[in-house]
């Protein structure tokens, strides 16, 4: 009976020794931050090289909230980006270093929490939008809307990130200016067909059709 009583105590001992079981971290974005290539100086170093191409590459970056967004989410964002427009989670300390010296030096002032940033050569639109649907489909627009934006050494905040994707892209303004060029000599010719018609009245009503 007493050797029985001696073997549970050592039961009990030992179980009170035995901490409880791991528990899993969640699959974030994020996850494993700590451990990641950034964390050595040639990782930093790195880090910031690739940074300061994209920067110099973009036409504009804003940043949203980083964590709780899952790495298949992340995935599936990263897929509905337009071309020209890369995604990226950057320390705080390695964006800083990054932007030293750029037209995005501004930006430093969203540099708090953890951010995932959008650099955008071109399509500016269909970036945001892209962003919005994903939010909109995960159902995070309430934790995880746009933080803000910089674009010609401005900072602005989500309704001006939001006012500025609505505008013409460059892309948009390049393809009226040409057809409205491409349009000019059609209609000198039409109108210097008319009769008695000078070839300088002619330009300048052709002109003048073209800015209608």
């Amino acid at each position: 009976m007493k050797q029985s009583l001696f073997v549970l105590g050592l039961a009990a001992t030992a179980t009170a020794f035995t901490g409880p079981s791991p528990t899993t971290r969640a699959d974030t974005a994020l996850f494993g931050g700590a451990r990641g290539a950034s964390t050595t100086l040639e990782g930093k170093t790195a880090t910031i090289t690739k940074v300061k191409e994209l920067l110099d590459s973009s036409e504009m970056i804003f940043s949203v909230p980083a964590s709780g967004i899952t790495v298949s989410q992340v995935q599936g964002l990263r897929r509905s980006l337009p071309e020209g427009t890369t995604m990226s989670v950057v320390k705080n300390k390695l964006m800083a270093r990054a932007i030293e010296g750029t037209d995005y030096e501004t930006s430093g002032d969203l540099l708090k929490g953890a951010n995932m940033w959008f650099f955008i050569e071109e399509d500016i639109g269909a970036s945001v939008k892209s962003f919005k649907s994903f939010t909109k489909e995960e159902a995070l627009g309430e934790t995880h809307d746009i933080l803000g934006g910089t674009m010609d050494g401005t900072n602005y905040d989500s309704a001006g990130v939001l006012a500025i994707s609505k505008l013409p892209s460059k892309l948009d303004l390049i393809a009226t200016i040409a057809a409205r060029i491409n349009a000019v000599p059609t209609k000198v010719a039409r109108v210097v067909k008319a009769p008695g018609m000078k070839v300088a009245r002619a330009i300048k009503l052709a002109g003048e059709e073209a800015d209608n």
